[in-house]
């Protein structure tokens, strides 16, 4: 997905359930850091991280995604 990626929420979610699906870490929290490290270059996350996290912590913890 990398090379389609757009500064919106829908693309970063998408691109985080890719990336969180390889990252090997039993801590939440850790893995989520993890994630948002590795899409660090994602336009989304660079104009506005906040937001990213905040998108990141609703999709595991509200929609129980990947539990």
């Amino acid at each position: 997905m990398k090379d389609k990626t757009y500064n919106n929420a829908d693309s970063f979610a998408i691109s985080f359930d890719e990336e969180w699906q390889k990252v090997d870490c039993n801590d939440t929290v850790q893995k989520i850091d993890k994630v948002i490290e590795i899409l660090s270059d994602h336009p989304f996350v660079i104009s506005n991280l906040e937001n990213a996290r905040n998108i990141a912590e609703f999709r595991i913890y509200s929609l129980k995604k990947f539990q």
